[in-house]
């Protein structure tokens, strides 16, 4: 996981330069209304919607748009079915790439999805061909200031938390998927604020590429993450300085 947390701002840095707030509150919205639909309308009861209520709100989406798509999730407002999907396969350089994506329409997604792959030379899997190189992890990215480290970990590992890295002055928060609504309720009570948080597939192993290749990979992986169904990407690229220096 080196490098993960401080790509993973570089990448929330050039989403807000490259004034990408629209395509943001779209995919915010489908997941606020895929989280309403299986588990209910209400945030206090329902802890993914109320990571993607967190969200919308530090998106400045408006309270309207919100409340909408939570009724179109629970049904209280027609609104259009949106299926969660996942794609895999390996791109240039032998690197595997996880894409998941939320569509109403199936046949456009996976032809967009497998046009880029041929595009860059790679090919979609079948379903479990690159799963097994990546964890399904709950992480939670707290601002350092004014947090003691050892006070955090105590909290978050009586919740159920499993590691909590400091990286450049802030904390990663590890957690196992089950344990997510859990630490999120202890770092809430405690009044700790998270500036990002949600479940992602973590590389269990990674491969470092030379600038040139890992610059071909990202592009690919860029190209994938502007597609309107996808949701996020995942890859077993080595994010250390050296490669975050090349791609950014």
């Amino acid at each position: 996981m080196a490098g993960h947390n401080k790509w993973s701002k570089i990448k929330r840095q050039k989403a807000v330069t490259d004034a990408r707030r629209s395509k943001s509150w779209a995919r915010i919205t489908r997941d606020i209304m895929v989280a309403a639909r299986e588990g209910g309308g209400d945030p206090g009861m329902n802890a993914r919607l109320a990571l993607a209520v967190e969200k919308a709100k530090a998106e400045n989406m408006p309270k309207d748009n919100i409340t909408r798509a939570i009724k179109r999730g629970t049904g209280e407002i027609q609104g259009a079915d949106y299926e969660e999907i996942s794609y895999e396969g390996y791109g240039p350089h032998g690197i595997a790439i996880f894409v998941e994506a939320l569509t109403d329409n199936t046949n456009r997604t996976v032809a967009d999805v497998r046009h880029l792959f041929g595009k860059y030379g790679a090919g979609l899997g079948q379903s479990g061909s690159v799963a097994f190189q990546f964890e399904r992890k709950g992480i939670f990215e707290i601002p350092g200031e004014g947090i003691d480290e050892e006070e955090l970990f105590l909290l978050v590992a009586e919740a159920g938390a499993e590691d909590v890295t400091n990286e450049e002055g802030d904390f990663e928060v590890t957690t196992p998927v089950d344990a997510f609504g859990a630490v999120q309720a202890a770092l809430d009570e405690a009044g700790i604020k998270v500036e990002e948080a949600g479940l992602q597939r973590i590389a269990t192993t990674t491969s470092h590429l030379g600038p040139e290749e890992a610059k071909s990979v990202m592009k690919l992986i860029d190209l994938l993450e502007e597609l309107q169904d996808v949701q996020a990407v995942y890859s077993t690229l080595e994010m250390d300085d050296e490669t975050i220096a090349a791609v950014s």
